[in-house]
C-alpha cells in the first residue's frame, strides 16, 4: 500500500534489520524498540489492524511470533516476553500496517504495567460478558 512504512519493508524500499522471514510474515527489529531485542512480526500482504485481517492471515502471524519468540530466547536470554498489539488510534497504534510487538523483559528494563490490576464490579463484569456474547450472531 502507498505511503506505508511496512509495506515498503515488505517490498525492499525502505531499509530493516530482518530476523525471520517466511512466505506469509516477515519480522524485523523496532527501530524505537522499548527494550534490546524488540521486534516486530507483519503479515506481507497489507492489512489495517485486527479488526480487518482474517483469522487463516492472523494465525500465520501468531505461528510466526512464536518462532520469533523463541529465536529472541535463544539469542538474548531474556527474563521474560511481552506480545503485543494495538488497535486504533485510542490503543496507541501509529503504523497502520497490522503488526505484533515482541518484546523482550528483563528485570529492572524500564517498561511498567500500564494499569493498575483492582477488581472490577461483578456485576458491570457480567453486563458486558452478556453484551459480548450476544453480540457473537
Amino acid at each position: 500500500m502507498d505511503g506505508c512504512i511496512f509495506c515498503s519493508i515488505v517490498a525492499g524500499g525502505a531499509p530493516a534489520h530482518t530476523i525471520y522471514s517466511d512466505n506469509d510474515t516477515i519480522a524485523f527489529m523496532d527501530i524505537n524498540p522499548a527494550t534490546d531485542g524488540h521486534a516486530l512480526v507483519i503479515p506481507r500482504t497489507h492489512v489495517r489492524d485486527l479488526w480487518e485481517i482474517d483469522e487463516d492471515e492472523a494465525a500465520r502471524v501468531m505461528a510466526a511470533t512464536v518462532r520469533v519468540a523463541a529465536q529472541i530466547r535463544r539469542a538474548l536470554e531474556p527474563d521474560g516476553m511481552n506480545v503485543l498489539h494495538a488497535t486504533g488510534s485510542a490503543a496507541f497504534q501509529t503504523v497502520y500496517h497490522f503488526h505484533l510487538h515482541v518484546i523482550p523483559r528483563y528485570f529492572n528494563d524500564p517498561i511498567k504495567l500500564p494499569w493498575v490490576p483492582r477488581p472490577g464490579d461483578r456485576t458491570k463484569i457480567a453486563q458486558m460478558a452478556e453484551k459480548i456474547v450476544a453480540a457473537a450472531g
